[in-house]
């Protein structure tokens, strides 16, 4: 007698499952089709796992233990202390604000930049039901599956062609909540015809809340349009998040995106780039400092689809005390994208005995008139630096903090803005001040 196989679903699994059976309804655009849809693909899949090429290093099916139920609308008294504090002081910029994954047009502020427009996500699946994951087409991952079934809002910007803004436009997710709480939300940039415009992605919350984040961006940009889009991951230390970030590009456009992560206890970041016109080019900077037990997962996929485009990857990469990070790193050109021009590099700094960082680049290569590289290194602090700052009456703690500072400044600085550079420094000091040398 052959017996049913039983698929075993871990405890997270089933709260994801219990969640969306009662949350589904009260959702923007309800109980859909295209949600039923998500959902039942994550549900195929479960939670990844390292049995998952692209989860080989984070096997979110043991590390996610449970999911706390969804977080709402935040109250007055939540919001009051977060958004007080300033991470971004000293640069001058717009402001569009996102709390608990809802757009709040009361807390944002467009009034300094023309030719940009913002508007709730939940407004756009009432219109259009199908725009959610357009840029992601039928990506089979999981957590971008779910992040579809249970999206709560996000917010949609659109910039307008040829349009300039004079300022940068932060987007900041703002977590307010005082107990553990999931938040599901998207946001959809679209740029017009050779616009131009700086932004600064924001994600950050309380310290000692085990809340769960699971965003994901849609970034598409026309012909001609220019963008920097600079990321800043300073979640809690109890906190979940996992970001998924989709962009296409049209012909001549151009992408730099530089990222700095110190948050989260668990993170991972995942990237699905499609170079689609002639003559595009994306750059992709990194600088990841993790300490204690923290877990940090980068994975980032690109591919070229046309002739004469180019890619730049640099990511640097600190570990300290018994934290855990990885990067996986691929770029594919498709054939017929001749005359590719590509390169990667993924670095890692290994600050004590216990940390651990594993470096996977790799390049597919379907066309035979190409230039593409990549590579990877990792090592500890150099003695012979140390010893030469040291002989000059620096203290050691110093001079440590001054080589990693080095170490990490050739990824902020790639995309050559320097009040969003400068901000970004400051993180980076920050955590090195709370460091305590070995």
């Amino acid at each position: 007698m052959n017996a049913e196989p039983r698929t075993l679903h871990t405890r997270a699994e089933d709260e994801l499952a219990a969640m969306f059976r009662s949350e589904r309804g009260r959702l923007p655009g309800g109980a859909g089709i295209w949600r039923e849809q998500a959902f039942a693909r994550f549900d195929r899949a479960g939670l990844p796992h390292r049995r998952v090429e692209a989860w080989k290093y984070t096997d979110l099916r043991a590390l996610l233990r449970s999911v706390p139920p969804l977080s709402g609308e935040a109250s007055r008294t939540q919001l009051g202390a977060f958004l007080r504090a300033d991470r971004l002081h000293g640069v001058e910029r717009a402001r569009i604000v996102v709390v608990n994954g809802l757009f709040r047009p009361d807390l944002s502020d467009l009034s300094e930049v023309d030719g940009v427009e913002a508007e709730s996500l939940a407004d756009l699946i009432a219109r259009d039901p199908h725009a959610v994951g357009r840029l992601f087409g039928d990506n089979a991952d999981a957590v971008l599956a779910l992040n579809a079934a249970l999206l709560e809002g996000g917010v949609v910007v659109t910039v307008a062609r040829d349009a300039n803004p004079a300022l940068p436009i932060e987007i900041a997710h703002v977590a307010a909540v005082d107990q553990p709480a999931a938040i599901f939300q998207r946001d959809i940039v679209s740029i017009g015809e050779n616009a131009s415009a700086r932004f600064i992605d924001t994600c950050f919350g309380p310290p000692e809340i085990a809340y769960q984040r699971n965003a994901a961006t849609e970034l598409d940009l026309a012909a001609g349009a220019r963008i920097v889009w600079a990321r800043l991951q300073e979640e809690g230390d109890e906190a979940v998040h996992l970001a998924s970030f989709g962009a296409r590009l049209g012909r001549d456009a151009a992408l730099d995106h530089v990222a700095v992560s110190s948050g989260a206890g668990l993170s991972r970041w995942q990237g699905f780039i499609r170079i689609e016109g002639q003559g595009a080019r994306a750059g992709f900077f990194g600088a990841t400092m993790l300490s204690g037990g923290q877990h940090a997962d980068l994975a980032l996929v690109v591919h070229h689809a046309s002739e004469h485009t180019q890619s730049r990857e640099l990511f640097k990469n600190v570990a300290d005390g018994e934290a855990v990070g990885a990067f996986q790193g691929r770029i594919v050109v498709e054939a017929g994208a001749q005359k590719t021009d590509a390169k990667m590099m993924t670095q890692a700094l290994i600050l004590s005995d216990s940390a651990q960082f594993a470096q996977k680049p790799e390049l597919e290569i379907f066309a035979d008139d190409v230039q593409c590289g990549h590579g990877a290194t990792a090592g500890q602090i150099d003695e012979t630096m140390l010893f030469y700052l040291m002989a000059r009456g620096i203290p050691r703690a110093e001079a440590e903090q001054l080589l990693i500072e080095a170490f990490l400044a050739d990824a902020i600085d790639a995309v050559g803005e320097g009040a969003i550079a400068a901000a970004m420094r400051g993180v980076v000091a920050a955590w090195l001040a709370k460091r305590r040398p070995a």
